[in-house]
């Protein structure tokens, strides 16, 4: 953040980052440090597993948070005023899936499996509904957990229902072995799922299963690539962050990036970055504009007509 002024002062931002393991104990553990630190702001976490019992502590201690990832709905309709996010939620997400799975890829028969995680399984609820509210038909809801390896027992008794496409709510290292059994099983089946199955690592994870165009992701959030502003600005960034950091963008970079300026610049029309004074002004951010998209929060601190991306693998 070069030459933030706020108040009238160059404001010096410190980054202190703590690791929560995708764990909600340590999620909590982590939150209550930065607490006790006295941070100004928090951009986190990256799961909702860990996202929402963290939210509790930041909003006893009035501390504004902005999750650049986190999708399950609970996070922001618990009533707090310091929870915001800059992703579409599951809601949205799972919905859009479920009526993309019916209605564009045909699917007739679908199977839904998820991990138990509050991401996994809330995602997975509402693809369900997405599927049933397109007329769809789901046979089989099966569960497994966000460490598992063998899906044996649950895929043999998928296979039983002939499904023609099977949706994952969870990550991608729990369904890339996933794809790799279902191929061992015999099951030709569309594999989908959120935006924890897409990222660059899926392919290498499924051990080079997967079929052209058998798997179809989401991710919350992308840009209209009509928007040619809006594309530019995407690239630029892309291209800004290879040669800081030599490596691609990872996929919630770019939220992770506005999350951040969408706070300061809060800080900076509040003249203050007390969270109890620029919370009011971060609260009522409309129309900024981030590599990301539009971004306008709510009064729950949702995004406002968050964007979607779907994505397949060749």
């Amino acid at each position: 953040a070069k030459g933030v002024m706020i108040g009238g002062k160059k404001a010096k931002f410190e980054l202190l980052a703590e690791d929560d393991a995708a764990d909600p104990k340590q999620g909590t553990a982590a939150a209550q440090k930065l607490v006790d630190e006295k941070v100004n702001g928090v951009i986190g976490h990256l799961n909702s597993g860990t996202t929402i019992p963290a939210s509790k502590i930041y909003s006893d201690a009035g501390i504004p948070q902005i999750s650049p990832s986190a999708t399950n709905p609970k996070y922001t309709r618990q009533g707090f005023k310091t929870t915001f996010r800059v992703v579409a939620d599951d809601v949205h997400l799972g919905g859009t899936l479920g009526k993309y799975a019916v209605q564009t890829l045909k699917g007739k028969t679908i199977a839904v499996i998820d991990d138990r995680t509050a991401y996994g399984q809330g995602v997975a609820d509402e693809f369900e509904k997405g599927v049933k509210a397109a007329g769809g038909k789901v046979v089989k809801r099966e569960f497994t957990n966000d460490k598992a390896t063998d899906f044996t027992a649950i895929l043999t008794s998928i296979k039983g229902t002939k499904p023609d496409l099977v949706f994952y709510g969870g990550m991608d290292a729990v369904a890339g072995p996933m794809l790799r059994q279902m191929k061992q099983l015999g099951i030709s089946a569309k594999f989908m799922g959120g935006d924890g199955i897409c990222t660059g690592e899926l392919p290498k994870l499924a051990a080079g299963t997967m079929a052209d165009d058998q798997v179809v992701c989401a991710e919350a959030g992308g840009i209209d690539q009509n928007d040619k502003a809006a594309v530019k600005a995407m690239e630029d960034f892309r291209a800004k962050f290879k040669k800081k950091f030599g490596a691609d963008v990872q996929i919630y970079a770019p939220y992770v990036y506005d999350a951040t300026n969408v706070m300061v610049a809060a800080m900076e029309k509040a003249g203050s970055a007390d969270p109890a004074k620029y919370l009011p002004v971060l609260a009522k951010t409309t129309g900024y504009k981030g590599v990301t998209g539009v971004i306008s929060f709510d009064e729950k601190g949702d995004i406002k007509n968050g964007a979607l991306t779907l994505y397949t693998y060749k």
